[in-house]
């Protein structure tokens, strides 16, 4: 019978695996991370990984209620983050670095953070899928018997801790490489990121039209 730690770690890797392909939420971190600091970009992580943690836990519970609400509402999902991701690259996009490197449109007092996370899990939520994904995961890791409730919640701290660690590397490489960026170089990644966000943006519009 495979112990929780087991279960724990293997969970992990997969939440590393979720969390690793490079899409918004991953372009939305470091950006943060770039012009903002190491705490916002680790609210943007942390929110994100506990989005992933929620879907999880409807996954390894068998929360069919909950998983057939956000499939049967996947189109307007999609819709709102498309217009939240296409809102967020024109903001990108008309921010101005000042010269310390700074984004004067971001500049936020330090207490705005709990608002970025808060953001980061809702933008995770809109993408019902992820559970399908989880649920097929889980069915390999499950145990013969099925998931009990402290086998499942080892399981879903697993892909938290494997998917915050990933947001942990992510804003720490891009913490390094954060003096070495002039404000003339950040002013250009704001112009890609922003149009890489509402390009984004308007792929999800478009899954929420099919």
């Amino acid at each position: 019978m495979i112990s929780h730690g087991d279960l724990f770690l293997k969970a992990m890797g997969c939440g590393l695996a979720v969390a690793a392909p490079v899409g918004p939420m991953a372009l939305l971190c470091m950006r943060r991370t770039l012009v903002r600091g190491w705490k916002y970009g680790l609210a943007t992580g942390g929110g994100i990984a506990f989005g992933d943690a929620c879907y999880a836990l409807v996954a390894a519970l068998g929360l069919s209620g909950v998983s057939s609400f956000m499939l049967t509402h996947e189109r307007i999902l999609h819709a709102v983050a498309g217009l939240f991701l296409i809102y967020l690259g024109i903001k990108t996009f008309r921010s101005h670095v000042a010269a310390d490197g700074t984004a004067q449109a971001d500049a936020r007092p330090l207490s705005a953070w709990p608002s970025v996370f808060g953001s980061s899990v809702l933008l995770t939520l809109t993408n019902p899928p992820t559970i399908i994904m989880f649920a097929a995961i889980f069915t390999v890791l499950a145990p013969h018997t099925g998931f009990t409730l402290p086998a499942a919640l080892a399981t879903v701290g697993g892909v938290f801790a494997g998917s915050l660690l990933w947001w942990v590397g992510v804003t720490a490489v891009v913490l390094l490489m954060r003096g070495a960026i002039g404000p003339r170089i950040r002013l250009w990644i704001d112009r890609i990121a922003g149009v890489t966000l509402a390009a984004f943006g308007a792929l999800e519009l478009r899954k929420a039209s099919h």
